[in-house]
């Protein structure tokens, strides 16, 4: 796996400096020669002959030119990392290829005791190979050099000093070994991890695997076994399959996988973000995630950074809103209902960005603004992100496009919405472009006479009276919309716009269902993290980039301020006496307000309300963070947010509160476990903890699952999963 930049050109636009700078470690002369052999892996070649060996900027050693014994050993301790190419690794060290290849066949068949120590030519060395592995052997056990020679040196005819020569050898040579051994372990934590590129079955053991590839294994007391639930599930929902399809590179994917299973474990967890793939660690890891160890969360990251690279991450999504459309449209018989409203994500960093409205804060906040489309059950669809915090009017009909691609041509559309959509002219276009729609009207609208309800119909558990006798103009010859008049209990008088054919019941019934949608909102901030940040990385705005005037905006701020002195000035006066001494201080307040606001005033003319950046204050500051990272990841969050909700469906009859059900599906998701495999099956018994009631509804969720015939991501065999619970 790459990184970028490279590191020759990184050291190359350092070669003017005086010295060079490995990272982390001392300088390298200027006129040093570096050979590369891997990411932050080289062979430094200095003036006096000898050679330094980094890996990831770390010395790891050193050797002079005839020091076979310590290159032999570093060099046969770093071939057998996967990610370093041989011929990379022999051209470094000055070796060929054939020589490295012989070198690891001797380790493979003697161990230590086969890497060669001294060069070719010279007198036949007292202590030959196979002496030398005795010797090993004896070191391994505990002895010493002393003990060494009287128990076999003797009796080979060996001096004190060479065996003591061969001890000090292997002493060397393992902690030279160890040092290669912890470098290669911390690169596989960062950037050189390995992960095999499919799953090898177990039983029984067949030849469809690659090499060295991590098997799915039998376990007990897995921790975290249920979220091979979610897995199994974003496999069947095609998460994984149009992850590949994007990914398009066979090497990469396997630790794309593995990346993914992390992050959906740990949201399955609740962790919500990247960073609780920790809580994954623990020794049935291997296990639960079938890879050689737990990868880190900043492994994590960056191999999912190189996959949104070249907007993978957006067009992963177009990918699974096309399914989910897709398997709308042949289950629907009716409209296609679907809900449009805003949600904004509040910014509490460092960095200057843009402000947009926050009803929950009933002011302007710093923050980006996402536009979801969910069905009617609620279940997300779709989320696109505006940064510039673009009006609901700007997003419908693109949004209406994109479900309409994915229903097709002949599938009705029905979208509702809030007020900030009901402008004339949108409704207009939304009719003319042939969706269906249904909103609020803005007020003012007339109010009715309460004889003027006809009819009633239920709204929740409450009567509300129905009337719908006149069609609403939109003005400027674009026609007339539906009215529906909805007379509350308390008599208050709420009214909708709709262009649609359906019976006003029906539209009623919809626009009272919004609040699933707002339901999901917090429920996907609160359970799957959806207002989570996930990536840092900052990109300016360009120069010409039009955005509202701060300048302008605290001079209307600033003038309302004046206002308001004003308005309590002159209802101070009206209250005091003709004579008070208090009269002077507010009169000097009045005077002092009134000349504030024609200063003000005079000053609107040359502000403008909108300006190109660069002619503002927050030129070279402002600043967005990259979408397409948090793309990526809500992704996964929809999907898991939309199987939990299909599971909840199946558990709520089941329950004594069924409005627990997701909080208890929580609970199985974290469950612990066992893996058997058997039959061309996975047989998973999870511990789930939870109420009685809870407990005895479990097994028909499992039930549930063994029915969809679950496979877990990247199982070449596609063996299904069973479940069950412990109770079964």
């Amino acid at each position: 796996m790459g990184m970028s930049p490279s590191p020759g050109c990184l050291l190359c636009a350092m070669s003017n400096s005086a010295a060079m700078m490995l990272p982390g470690i001392v300088p390298v002369p200027q006129n040093a020669a570096v050979h590369y052999f891997g990411p932050w892996s080289c062979v430094v070649l200095r003036e006096d002959g000898r050679r330094r060996v980094f890996v990831l900027g770390r010395l790891i050693g050193e050797y002079g030119p005839a020091d076979r014994a310590t290159r032999n050993t570093l060099l046969v301790g770093l071939s057998h990392e996967r990610s370093f190419r041989k011929g990379k690794l022999a051209e470094a060290f000055a070796i060929t290829d054939e020589h490295l290849r012989r070198m690891r066949r001797r380790y493979e068949a003697q161990g230590e005791a086969g890497i060669p120590r001294r060069g070719p030519g010279g007198s036949k060395p007292k202590a030959d190979a196979r002496v030398r592995g005795q010797l090993s052997a004896l070191f391994v056990g505990g002895m010493g050099a002393v003990a060494a020679w009287k128990k076999l040196g003797r009796r080979l005819k060996l001096s004190y000093a060479t065996v003591r020569r061969v001890y000090r050898d292997w002493k060397r040579t393992r902690r030279e070994t160890a040092a290669v051994q912890e470098v290669v372990a911390t690169a596989k934590q960062t950037e050189l991890f390995v992960v095999p590129a499919a799953d090898e079955p177990e039983e029984p053991p067949v030849g469809d695997g690659p090499a060295g590839a991590v098997p799915i294994r039998s376990g007990r007391d897995v921790r975290h076994l249920g979220t091979w639930i979610l897995l199994g599930l974003l496999e069947r929902e095609g998460v994984y399959e149009a992850a590949r399809q994007e990914c398009g590179d066979d090497r990469a994917w396997p630790s794309l996988r593995l990346a993914l299973d992390a992050v959906v474990a740990a949201l399955g967890l609740g962790q919500r973000c990247v960073e609780g793939v920790r809580r994954l660690e623990a020794p049935t890891a291997d296990i639960l995630l079938r890879a050689s160890g737990t990868p880190s969360e900043s492994w994590v990251r960056r191999v999912l950074k190189r996959f949104v690279d070249d907007a993978h991450g957006a067009r992963l999504m177009l990918h699974m809103t096309r399914r989910y459309l897709a398997a709308a449209a042949a289950e629907a018989a009716e409209p296609a209902v679907y809900y449009v409203d805003n949600h904004l994500r509040r910014y509490t960093g460092q960095y200057t960005t843009r402000r947009g409205w926050r009803m929950q804060d009933k002011r302007v906040v710093p923050g980006c603004t996402e536009y979801f489309v969910h069905d009617e059950d609620g279940r997300a669809v779709s989320r696109l992100e505006s940064p510039d915090h673009a009006p609901l009017t700007d997003w419908l009909l693109p949004i209406t496009r994109v479900l309409r691609m994915g229903l097709g041509p002949e599938q009705r559309i029905l979208v509702a919405f809030d007020r900030a959509g009901a402008y004339p002219q949108q409704l207009a276009v939304l009719r003319d472009n042939g969706f269906e729609f249904v909103t609020y009207e803005r007020r003012p609208y007339p109010l009715l006479a309460a004889t003027a309800f006809t009819e009633t119909i239920k709204v929740g558990d409450e009567p509300y009276g129905l009337c719908e006798e006149r069609l609403r103009n939109l003005g400027r010859g674009r026609g007339r919309v539906r009215r529906i008049a909805l007379l509350a209990p308390d008599g208050h008088q709420v009214n909708l716009l709709a262009s649609s054919t359906e019976p006003a019941a029906h539209l009623v019934e919809v626009m009272s269902g919004r609040w699933v949608q707002e339901n999901a909102f917090k429920h996907g901030t609160e359970r799957w993290g959806i207002n989570q940040l996930d990536r840092r990385k900052i990109e300016p705005y360009p120069p010409d980039t039009v955005i509202p005037n701060p300048a302008r905006r605290r001079l209307d701020h600033a003038l309302r301020l004046a206002r308001v002195v004003e308005g309590e000035a002159r209802r101070e006066l009206a209250r005091l006496p003709e004579r008070s001494p208090a009269r002077l201080r507010w009169e000097q307040m009045l005077s002092q307000s009134l000349a504030d606001q024609e200063r003000l005033e005079a000053l609107r003319p040359s502000t403008p309300k909108h300006a190109p950046l660069a002619e503002t204050e927050l030129a070279n500051e402002l600043v967005y963070h990259s979408p397409d990272y948090k793309t990526l990841l809500d992704t996964l969050r929809i999907a898991c947010a939309n199987a939990e909700s299909e599971l909840a469906a199946t558990l709520a009859p089941h329950l004594r509160k069924p409005a627990e059900a997701k909080k208890a599906l929580a609970n199985l998701f974290a469950a612990p476990g066992r893996v058997r495999l058997a039959g061309g099956e996975i047989w998973v018994t999870l511990i789930p903890v939870g109420r009685d009631d809870e407990l005895q509804a479990f097994p028909v969720v499992c039930t549930a699952l063994n029915r969809w015939n679950l496979v877990l991501p990247g199982d070449s065999r596609r063996r299904p999963l069973r479940f069950r619970s412990q109770l079964q």
